[in-house]
C-alpha cells in the first residue's frame, strides 16, 4: 500500500528537523519520492510569511 506524510512549517529548518526524524524509522527501500514546495506571501507591509512543506511518498 502507498502512504504519504505531508509536512508543512514556516521555518525550514523545522521542516528539515522533523522529516529527518521520519526518515530515520523508515526503510529506505519503502521510499517512494519526496516532493518539495515553499510558498511565500505578503501579511502585511511589513511581514512576509513563508510556507515550507513536504510530502513523503512511501510504501507502507
Amino acid at each position: 500500500m502507498i502512504q504519504v506524510k505531508v509536512f508543512d512549517y514556516e521555518h525550514e529548518k523545522d521542516l528539515e528537523d522533523d522529516m529527518n526524524k521520519f526518515l530515520e524509522d523508515l526503510d529506505e527501500r519503502k521510499l517512494v519520492d519526496i516532493k518539495y514546495n515553499v510558498a511565500a506571501y505578503q501579511e502585511d507591509e511589513e511581514e512576509q510569511i513563508y510556507c515550507f512543506s513536504a510530502m513523503v511518498i512511501y510504501r507502507a
